[in-house]
């Protein structure tokens, strides 16, 4: 298996690519924590791990707190004796997240307070647990949209997941000798509820698919299997990363036929 003997910490684990990373993690070995503000999901993610088998276990955990995020390494730690893997994934999309003009600051300051102190926070207290471990591996949730302006506007989202990437690449830097490896997954548009909601219009979701070279939504159980691969030892000459998984939308130069 190709996580024996890890634990891994995995936030926004009540649905889409948490759960399923969840899930996949706990198949091939690892001990999970799943964390998450929704109780009810949360738990029913780790009932569906213990289901198949697997190991895991539950905390609450607001990502915009840190306190929260202290509590939750400390109760991975606590639990488990050592956290190996840190999965920033917890984000939101606002239903009112526009334009520039039509954004209102408690929206703006909502979505950079969970998809950007969020990934802060769960560094700031997973880093001196990896260290205390002997090195691990960091994987933070940005998105295709850190690299282009999204189609249907969206502008405290896509800031959030710029400042991701670039953190990202810093903390990549400063931990490397540490051998504690810190990349980002770049997901392209998927067909999560998070991005449902947001696309509440057939006219909506086809401003995304036309753009998208293989002309389908991703699922969440695709980019559970790249979260795989940064987790485990098979990318460990792989840190600062931007991995791309996106169905090809950000090579396409023009609206394929």
């Amino acid at each position: 298996m190709r996580l024996a003997q890890k634990v891994a910490l995995i936030t926004g684990g009540s649905s889409g690519i948490g759960r399923e990373s969840a899930l996949l993690f706990a198949k091939e070995g690892a001990k999970v924590i799943i964390t998450d503000v929704n109780d009810a999901g949360g738990q029913e993610t780790l009932a569906m791990i213990q289901a198949a088998g697997g190991e895991a276990a539950y905390v609450h955990a607001d990502v915009s707190k840190a306190e929260d995020c202290e509590q939750m390494v400390a109760f991975a730690e606590n639990t488990y004796g050592k956290l190996d893997i840190l999965f920033n994934n917890a984000g939101i999309m606002h239903s009112d997240d526009g334009n520039a003009m039509d954004t209102e600051e408690h929206v703006f300051d909502l979505t950079m307070n969970i998809n950007v102190k969020g990934v802060f926070f769960g560094c700031k207290y997973g880093i001196p647990a990896m260290q205390r471990a002997g090195g691990g591996s960091i994987i933070n949730t940005a998105s295709f949209v850190a690299h282009l302006g999204a189609a249907t506007p969206q502008l405290a989202y896509t800031a959030s997941k710029g400042a991701v990437l670039s953190m990202t690449r810093e903390l990549a830097v400063i931990h490397a000798r540490e051998g504690i490896r810190v990349n980002a997954l770049c997901p392209g548009p998927l067909r999560t509820e998070l991005l449902m909601k947001f696309l509440n219009t057939e006219a909506k979701k086809q401003r995304r698919l036309v753009h998208i070279p293989m002309g389908r939504f991703g699922e969440a159980k695709e980019m559970a299997q790249a979260a795989l691969f940064l987790a485990s030892d098979e990318s460990s000459y792989t840190t600062g990363s931007e991995f791309l998984v996106d169905g090809g939308i950000t090579a396409a130069y023009v609206t394929p036929e």
